[in-house]
């Protein structure tokens, strides 16, 4: 059986100020073998150009993985035809921009109903994702679609949730998944332990497949399990716990995809959950 690359551990990084030159002193700075940047306001609809020369050096660290988190204001499912239309735009500019740094795979939230019920708004996440999927060059990366703590009417946040989620998609290739601890947690699996963490790991096998992950968020949480609020904490500061997290770097589900963290900073505590993690991880740092 051949043995699977140990996964890279990082974290989202800062880039004001150059996306090379402040993300890449920022990975430095904690130690990190991936990265995670934001390529535009990402409480804004406002969409900006990159920088030819700190794109090209960003795309040169073939060593080191990156990942684009698109807008947070991004909703798939909107009911509004405004919001829908700029879901769309921003999500294509992240995706174009994430070509353009070399990221392995856009991240993007997998959005709420906001009103009228599930189904409702699956179908109209098809109707603005799918052909955004269709149109994607070779060169573009891949979306990740993220589900969510719980919330409202959001369209997915358990495992079983991807089942649905996926099949309005028709199960599209371009389509993968990121996976954060925190939001699992927050909709109801208890990975608070390493047992829940491999059942929960176990789950998402049968219902996605283990090629759809392509991210993990490695957050602990400040609230309790089921509670639907997206609160991140430090790695072994919250509710998780630290010892879970090693199941990642374990299970065949998980076990060489990327890893991110998504916790309070700045550096100090960012680079001491980058060290546990890589201290859970163990064996030799990832060139």
């Amino acid at each position: 059986m051949t043995e699977l690359a140990a996964s890279p551990i990082g974290a989202h990084v800062p880039v004001a100020g150059g996306m090379a030159t402040r993300g890449l002193a920022y990975a430095a700075d904690i130690a990190a073998e991936t990265v995670q940047v934001f390529v535009s306001n990402p409480r804004g609809w406002a969409t900006t150009p990159g920088s030819p020369d700190e794109d090209a050096e960003l795309r040169e660290r073939s060593d080191l993985p990156v990942f684009v988190h698109a807008n947070y204001l991004i909703n798939l499912g909107s009911p509004d035809e405004t919001i829908a239309e700029r879901s769309a735009t921003a999500l294509r500019h992240a995706l174009q921009r994430g070509a353009e740094i070399g990221a392995r795979g856009v991240v993007v939230h997998t959005g709420s109903a906001v009103r009228g019920g599930r189904d409702e708004g699956l179908a109209r996440m098809r109707a603005l994702l799918l052909p955004v999927l269709e149109e994607l060059a070779e060169q573009v990366p891949p979306v990740l679609l993220e589900p969510m703590a719980g919330q409202g009417q959001v369209l997915c946040a358990t495992v079983d949730d991807l089942g649905d989620y996926l099949a309005a998609l028709d199960w599209h290739p371009r389509a993968g998944v990121c996976l954060d601890t925190a939001h699992v947690f927050a909709a109801g699996h208890d990975v608070s332990t390493p047992e829940g963490m491999s059942a929960m790991l176990d789950r998402f096998g049968e219902v996605a497949g283990a090629e759809r992950l392509r991210l993990v968020h490695a957050n602990d949480s400040k609230e309790a399990c089921g509670s639907n609020k997206d609160r991140h904490e430090n790695i072994g500061a919250g509710h998780i716990g630290s010892a879970p997290f090693g199941t990642l770097f374990e299970h065949p589900v998980s076990a060489g995809v990327p890893v991110v963290c998504e916790t309070p900073g700045p550096v100090a505590p960012h680079a001491a959950d980058v060290a546990t993690l890589k201290d859970l991880r163990g064996g030799p740092a990832v060139d």
